[in-house]
C-alpha cells in the first residue's frame, strides 16, 4: 500500500515527537536515579575527584581565553554604544551586571559542554558498544552510581567554580579594553561596579552554573550509555549530547532567569 505524502508528513511528525517524549522521559529517570545512588556506600570518591579534574581542571584554560576575550568584546562595543549618550561612565556597571548575570554561566556551560560534555558521550558510548558497560552490570557494579555519579557531581560542583572564574577574568578583559583603550575613566569604570553590581547577581549566575552542569551532564551520559550502533552510534551520540545539551541550557537560562527576576 502506498502511502499519501500527507500520511507520510504526519507519520514523521508523530516519531519525532514520540522519539523526543521517551528521549525526554529517560533523561528523567536516570536523573532519579542518580540521585537514589549518590550517596550510596561506596561513594567511590577516587572517581569524583577524577572527573572533577577532567570537568574543572581541565577547562580552566579554555574558560579563562573565552572569559577574557568575552570581557573585551563586551565592553568594546558597550563603549562605543554607550559614547553616543554621553554615558562611557556606566560601562563597568553594565559589563559587571551582564557577565555575571548573564555571559558568564551561558559561556561557560558552553565551553564545559564542548569539552567535557561530548566526551563524556563518547566515552560512555564506546563503553556501551564495546559492552563494559554490561560487564559492570555481570560484575554487580551499577552503571549509574559508577559511571554516572561521579560525572554528574563534578559537572554540578565544577560549573559554579568556573563560572566565578570567567566573571573574574571577564572584568580584567573589560578594564583593560574600556580603560587603558578607549580612554574611560577608570575611577568611574570602578565606582560604577561598585554602585550596580549586587552579591545576589554573583549569586545567580553561580546558581544557573550549577543546573547547567547537571542539565548536560545527564545530558551526556543519557546518549552515552544508550548508544548503539558501533562506531557511527557513537559519532551520532556525542554530536547529539552537544547540541541538546546547548539548546537546554538556553531553555533553561530563559526559566530560570524568569523566576530569579
Amino acid at each position: 500500500m502506498v502511502l499519501s505524502p500527507v500520511k507520510r508528513f504526519f507519520e514523521a511528525i508523530g516519531s519525532k515527537i514520540l522519539s523526543f517524549i521517551e528521549q525526554a522521559g529517560g533523561m528523567v529517570m536516570l536523573a532519579m536515579s542518580t540521585f537514589a545512588w549518590m550517596f550510596r556506600l561506596p561513594l567511590r570518591l577516587g572517581l569524583w575527584f577524577h572527573q572533577m579534574n577532567f570537568v574543572g581542571v581541565g577547562s580552566l584554560f579554555i574558560v579563562m581565553l573565552t572569559g577574557t576575550f568575552t570581557g573585551m568584546v563586551f565592553a568594546l562595543q558597550t563603549v562605543s554604544a554607550f559614547a553616543r549618550f554621553n554615558a562611557e561612565s556606566l560601562v563597568g556597571g553594565a559589563v559587571a551586571l551582564a557577565l555575571t548575570r548573564e555571559m558568564a554561566p551561558v559561556l561557560a556551560s558552553m565551553m564545559v559542554t564542548a569539552r567535557a560534555g561530548s566526551a563524556m558521550a563518547a566515552e560512555l558510548g564506546t563503553m556501551k558498544v564495546t559492552e563494559q558497560v554490561d560487564a559492570l552490570v555481570t560484575m554487580a557494579v551499577n552503571p549509574v552510581q559508577y559511571l554516572v555519579v561521579p560525572r554528574v557531581i563534578a559537572s554540578t560542583l565544577m560549573l559554579p567554580l568556573l563560572t566565578v572564574l570567567f566573571d573574574f577574568v571577564g572584568m580584567l578583559g573589560a578594564y583593560a579594553v574600556a580603560v587603558y583603550l578607549m580612554g574611560v575613566d577608570e575611577g568611574a569604570f570602578v565606582q560604577n561596579i561598585e554602585k550596580y553590581l549586587q552579591v545576589s547577581d554573583i549569586m545567580t549566575g553561580i546558581v544557573k552554573a550549577g543546573v547547567f552542569g547537571f542539565i548536560l551532564s545527564i545530558i551526556s551520559c543519557y546518549k552515552g550509555i544508550n548508544t548503539s550502533g558501533g562506531a557511527r552510534g557513537v559519532g551520532e551520540a556525542t554530536t547529539m549530547a552537544v547540541v541538546m545539551s546547548s539548546v537546554s541550557i538556553f531553555i533553561a537560562d530563559y526559566i530560570l532567569t524568569e523566576f530569579m527576576y
